[in-house]
């Protein structure tokens, strides 16, 4: 079973807690984070890209010269995709490039990049605490004494817990999310993910099944 360690609100280690067989514990399958991966991305996809046709382009239409006689080959008008300024033939224009992954792969593909975390040791959690106020200070300070590897955490909070997500939005390479919306891409993006230990129960509650 994978574990990881707990860390006080000073970065010291106080202990480790077992980690979810079923959400940290499994075989990582590598087509359904592509899958994941792939939807994640285009869903974030703004689609309004946008070209002329040679009905939108702004020419006028009337013929360049006359057909017959000139030696050169016909043409109708500079809105001509073969002209330059001229419309364009099969560009792309405004689509919705989003679509929906089904739900065992999303769930499937969850599981396989927190148990790669795990098996890996780059999971943590930190114990419960509350701020009154943000401090991003604190929490960067905090981040810095725990033995996080690489450049991008991806910290997990439980709902409510809205100074401590003020606190951290704002540091480089940290991303915050609730536990509800834990994703794929999101935990593959990050070297190191770190849980508080609400979080992290309610994490093995909600995508545990």
């Amino acid at each position: 079973m994978a574990t990881a360690n707990i860390y006080s609100r000073t970065g010291e280690t106080i202990g480790t807690v077992d980690l979810s067989e079923t959400l940290f514990g499994q075989e990582v399958h590598k087509q359904s984070l592509y899958e994941a991966v792939r939807n994640y991305l285009a869903n974030q996809r703004q689609g309004t890209h946008d070209t002329k046709t040679r009905a939108e382009v702004r020419y006028s239409g009337a013929k360049l010269y006359r057909q017959k006689g000139t030696g050169r080959a016909r043409a109708g008008s500079n809105r001509s995709p073969l002209r330059i300024g001229g419309g364009r033939s099969f560009g792309p224009h405004p689509r919705d490039y989003s679509y929906k992954l089904p739900k065992k792969i999303k769930r499937l593909a969850l599981k396989s990049a927190l148990s790669d975390r795990a098996i890996n040791e780059r999971v943590s959690v930190v114990e419960d605490f509350v701020m009154d106020i943000p401090r991003t200070a604190e929490m960067a300070k905090l981040l810095g004494c725990m033995p996080l590897k690489g450049h991008h955490t991806l910290v997990v909070l439980p709902h409510g817990t809205e100074t401590l997500y003020k606190s951290l939005r704002n540091i480089k390479g940290i991303r915050v999310l609730r536990h509800t919306e834990l994703n794929a891409y999101s935990i593959l993006w990050a070297d190191n993910i770190v849980f508080t230990k609400d979080a992290l129960s309610g994490a093995e509650e909600v995508f545990g099944s």
